[in-house]
């Protein structure tokens, strides 16, 4: 019998789910379908597990908010094009094209950058042939069909979010507690190094001062350097409970590794000053060469607010400098140094997929380090439209939702010299005037949106 043929974009109807009409595309590169969902929470029991969430089934018209309940039949961490994993949700519903009808599984994800809100996986076309040279072989279903049916606004409830710190009296954290309160949410600060992990592939649980942490909607890591590895080890704890962590463990290692971090960003063709990296002594001369010469910058790998950064403006200066680290066993990468960029560099928060502020930073007088915990000014500056996609697309490539992303401004464009995943709010907050930590709690929400009423 011959297969059903489709187009490889279609209109689609998932009646179970209670949306008549969506556009869909095909996408044989992914193994399992993928439907945009936002406000998704858990209901139901561990032995019969279900979810609601909120589909908006057309990009240009946000107020058409479908309230859907489904089955959950598993979980499943999805590895997205970039590289990074994500762990969803999946669910099992009947999918109708044209005349025909058949059930398909589909994960359910946040794709509210994407141009299609579905996409139709390889998992879902064994029972179709697809015609690859030709889209809308069956005909339109129409979005008016929308109209006729009550328009759900989105009801924020009361959300439970965690901030992972060893600082409770850092600025930042302050800001979280104030904007969540503000918004009506718990949130609860929680000492990173007190966390203690029950990994357990039927019930996985963080512990606390002899008890299991309960259920957290979002977790806001703010994790310093000194315990990077065990911090990652909480957040993936809590990755694998199925709460929303603000930045992925995943993301977070990526971005402390600067090395990782330049290969990564290397790979996707974001610019950076030119970078070098060795391990023998013996390479020291060409080390400084591959970077342009001298002067040059030098940065442990583990370095933070400019500590551990070191300006060689000689060739014998860098040789000394690199001998010291490595006599101490010390990762380091040496970096050219941008002389017409003044001892300036540009902040660019993004959240999301959004700069929301940017801020230039300058060093003081005979200094290098632009970092405000070095003594640098900063000043409210406007990015250029190529600096905050630079930017966007510098998170993105390393999996981060929020991120601070310090660029220098060079003869030959913008380039990228650090993406920070726990930036600092209170310099960028009082330099530019913008509510940092209100955006990043409504991105949270955007997330894990707790519903007040569910439609049975």
């Amino acid at each position: 019998m011959e297969k059903f043929t489709i187009g490889w974009e279609e209109w689609a109807a998932l009646p179970k789910l209670g949306l008549p009409a969506i556009k869909v595309k095909t996408d044989t590169g992914a193994k399992t379908s993928a439907l945009h969902a936002e406000n998704i929470q858990l209901k139901g029991t561990r032995l019969n597990p279900k979810v609601s969430f909120e589909v908006s089934p057309d990009p240009d018209l946000p107020n058409i908010r479908i309230l859907c309940h489904a089955k959950v039949i598993d979980q499943r961490e999805v590895v997205s094009s970039n590289g990074l994993s994500e762990l969803r949700y999946v669910i099992e519903t009947p999918i109708s094209i044209g005349n025909k009808k058949w059930d398909i599984e589909i994960t359910l994800s946040n794709r509210s950058s994407m141009t299609y809100r579905m996409i139709l996986g390889r998992s879902a076309l064994e029972k179709v042939t697809v015609r690859p040279d030709k889209g809308f072989i069956h005909d339109k279903i129409s979005l008016d069909i929308y109209n006729k049916l009550p328009k759900n606004k989105p009801v924020v409830g009361r959300l439970k979010i965690a901030v992972l710190t060893r600082g409770p009296d850092n600025y930042s954290v302050k800001r979280f507690i104030e904007e969540a309160r503000r918004n009506n949410h718990q949130i609860d600060i929680i000492d990173t190094k007190r966390c203690y992990l029950n990994i357990n592939s039927a019930s996985p649980e963080v512990h606390y001062d002899g008890e299991a942490l309960p259920h957290y909607d979002a977790i806001i890591p703010r994790i310093g350097p000194s315990i990077t590895f065990y911090g990652m080890a909480v957040v993936r704890q809590f990755q694998a409970m199925g709460t929303f962590c603000l930045n992925s463990a995943e993301a977070i290692g990526a971005s402390r590794d600067k090395l990782a971090a330049h290969q990564i960003l290397v790979r996707h063709k974001i610019p950076m000053p030119n970078t070098a990296f060795a391990s023998s002594p013996k390479d020291t001369s060409n080390l400084i060469e591959l970077t342009g010469g001298a002067p040059i910058i030098l940065k442990l790998l583990e370095s933070s607010q400019g500590r551990g950064v070191v300006l060689a403006e000689s060739q014998k200066a860098a040789s000394a400098v690199i001998g010291a680290f490595r006599g101490l066993d010390a990762n380091f990468i040496t970096q050219e140094f941008i002389k017409e960029a003044g001892g300036s560099d540009i902040r660019c928060l993004v959240i999301g997929r959004k700069v929301v502020a940017a801020m230039m930073r300058s060093a003081q007088p005979g200094e290098f380090r632009s970092n405000l915990h070095a003594g640098g000014t900063a000043k409210k500056v406007e990015a250029t439209k190529e600096e905050k996609d630079i930017a966007i697309k510098a998170a993105r490539t390393l999996g981060l939702n929020v991120a601070g992303v310090d660029i220098i401004r060079t003869d030959q464009g913008p380039k990228v010299l650090e993406v920070n995943s726990s930036p600092g709010l209170e310099g960028i907050e009082k330099t530019t005037a913008v509510n940092v930590a209100q955006n990043i709690i409504k991105l949270i929400e955007q997330n894990v949106r707790s519903l007040q009423s569910i439609k049975k």
